[in-house]
């Protein structure tokens, strides 16, 4: 498996855990006081980390910083979009849509080195 392929499977299981500890207590959590909603929230996100730093370290070896942080947030809105809708059942937007199309021009000048 390329390297740049396990980044992104590892990016992708650290953007579900990332987006779980950062928003699932507004559904969850909400009438729990702030710290234990934090507390909970620092457990989910350890595992974030444990998948997001091999996968920087992994992608690192053949992509710029730039680039590694440009896939992470096309993951990361493509993960988000979903948990969105379907989770905190926030109605899917047009702005959604718009904001993959500036992270498309995004990806485009991170990696147009890489085309010619």
């Amino acid at each position: 498996m390329s390297p740049i392929t396990k980044t992104i499977i590892l990016l992708v299981c650290s953007n579900t855990f990332m987006t779980f500890a950062w928003y699932a207590h507004l559904k969850e959590l909400g009438g729990k006081p702030w710290i234990i909603a934090a507390l909970i929230s620092w457990g989910i996100a350890l595992f974030e980390y444990l998948f997001q730093v091999p996968a920087n370290r992994i992608g690192y070896t053949v992509l710029n910083v730039g680039q590694l942080k440009i896939i992470q947030e096309v993951i990361t809105l493509s993960v988000f979009v979903p948990f969105s809708v379907f989770f905190l059942k926030e109605p899917l937007k047009l702005d959604y849509l718009w904001a993959g199309l500036c992270l498309a021009g995004a990806v485009f000048f991170m990696f147009r080195g890489n085309l010619t």
